[in-house]
């Protein structure tokens, strides 16, 4: 009779998620070449047991601690009521406006971006409950603005002869007082982007990360197809 495979411990799952998640930070931090990186997520999808998945990370750094606070959007504490205002104008005209870090969003901003730039980030930003809305007019000017994974953001705008870029975000939670960010807008000759990124993560890591996982799931679906 040939040999069983060996079952999988109940946290197996688990640790090798976890395993895969810190390949995909060092590759993103560039600790890890294309090569060995692809290497490792095969032999991570491929380990029946714990010791085989530690000895895949052993070797690496200790994660760099973020330039940022790490606490999750959907985690953070929502403000008191009395302190978020119903209301606020963001204009950036012939020049920039810059949110960012911990700050308290109006229930309702309207953005202005003519012949200038705004830059929202969203990453440390204490949100109510409920729907936050940003009304944006960019005008030969640009928004970026920048949100958690964490966060749900419902996104609707028009460009002419523009663009409006959203990433893939979150999906929508069961739960009616969620923070759900929601952005809807018109850009005349400008540009509004809509980026995903984790709190004290750059632009290039970020674009890093999301290159890992896409080679993460490519390696998921040979693993599942038998290849």
């Amino acid at each position: 009779m040939a040999d069983r495979p060996p079952v999988p411990a109940p946290n197996l799952a688990e640790k090798r998620e976890q395993t895969i998640q810190a390949l995909i930070r060092s590759f993103a931090a560039d600790q890890l070449a294309v090569e060995d990186f692809e290497g490792r997520l095969d032999s991570a999808h491929r380990a029946r047991d714990a010791a085989t998945l530690d000895s895949l990370t052993a070797d690496l750094p200790a994660p760099a601690a973020p330039t940022t606070s790490t606490a999750p959007v959907a985690h953070r504490p929502a403000p008191p009521p009395a302190t978020i205002r119903e209301r606020q104008v963001l204009a950036a005209v012939l020049g920039g406006v810059e949110r960012k870090g911990t700050w308290t969003p109006a229930r309702r901003t309207t953005a202005v971006a003519i012949l200038g730039g705004l830059h929202l980030d969203f990453r440390e930003a204490a949100l109510g409950p409920g729907v936050t809305e940003i009304d944006i007019f960019a005008m030969m000017g640009g928004t970026e603005i920048i949100v958690p994974p964490e966060l749900v953001v419902d996104s609707d705008g028009v460009a002419i002869l523009g663009g409006w870029e959203h990433g893939p975000g979150r999906t929508p939670s069961a739960d009616p007082d969620a923070p759900v960010l929601r952005i809807t807008g018109l850009t005349l000759l400008g540009g509004v982007e809509i980026k995903v990124r984790e709190p004290g993560e750059s632009a290039r890591d970020a674009h890093r990360r999301r290159k890992a996982e896409r080679r993460r799931r490519r390696h998921q679906r040979k693993i599942e197809d038998g290849s």
